[in-house]
């Protein structure tokens, strides 16, 4: 009789902190389109960059949209496949593109001139194109490769996407290269500052770790 009481209280702080972690992740998507858009007002000057200045345009429409598209498909099969990972993994997501938003707030460079034209609109909600520092093409997958680095697999996919992404961006010419390298680095310490925040999500996480 105590354990099912403690199992139902358990199963209502999992629910409870998945409807968190849920609403977190709407905040922060709406908090990045209005950084964005505020980019997109205040953008000033374009400046030269090493990598972009010395390579041509490649049209790489198709990562940049479609490939994104089906990686965050893949990472809602993932919350659904190990359910315990799924409120650590919408928080420590929603807490990354927080901390991107304020970045694009803070960073008004112009985008570079010559650079592919995104003619699908299916990411127009939550990027203007101006919001540059630092690439969430690069930072998410590479997040999501942390959160899951003891799944060889997952992990491997997601470290391959990070860097096939963030060199699509830099030879479409749609971030700069301090937007992609420094994307790294960041992301690494906000998945830090989330084993902090989250520390209990974190244990729902390994719990569901250990059964694998």
């Amino acid at each position: 009789m105590k354990e099912a009481a403690i199992q139902h209280v358990s199963k209502w702080r999992y629910y409870a902190s998945l409807l968190e972690g849920i609403l977190l992740l709407i905040i922060s998507v709406y908090a990045t389109h209005f950084a964005s858009r505020y980019a997109e007002i205040n953008a000033g000057n374009h400046v030269e960059d090493i990598i972009l200045s010395n390579t041509r345009v490649y049209n790489f429409e198709f990562f940049f949209v479609y490939v994104s598209i089906a990686l965050v498909l893949f990472v809602v099969a993932l919350c659904l496949r190990f359910r315990n990972t799924a409120p650590f993994l919408l928080k420590t997501a929603s807490l990354f593109i927080l901390v991107r938003a304020a970045f694009v707030s803070m960073t008004h460079i112009g985008p570079y001139p010559l650079q592919l034209d995104i003619e699908s609109n299916l990411l127009n909600f939550i990027t203007s194109g101006n919001d540059l520092f630092f690439s969430g093409h690069t930072g998410l997958p590479f997040l999501i490769a942390l959160i899951f680095w003891d799944h060889p697999y997952i992990r491997t996919l997601f470290l391959v996407s990070s860097v096939v992404l963030g060199a699509g961006v830099l030879l479409a010419h749609l971030h700069y290269s301090i937007d992609v390298f420094a994307a790294f680095f960041i992301t690494y310490t906000i998945f830090h500052i989330s084993l902090k925040l989250f520390k209990k999500d974190y244990e729902f996480f390994t719990l569901e770790n250990t059964k694998h």
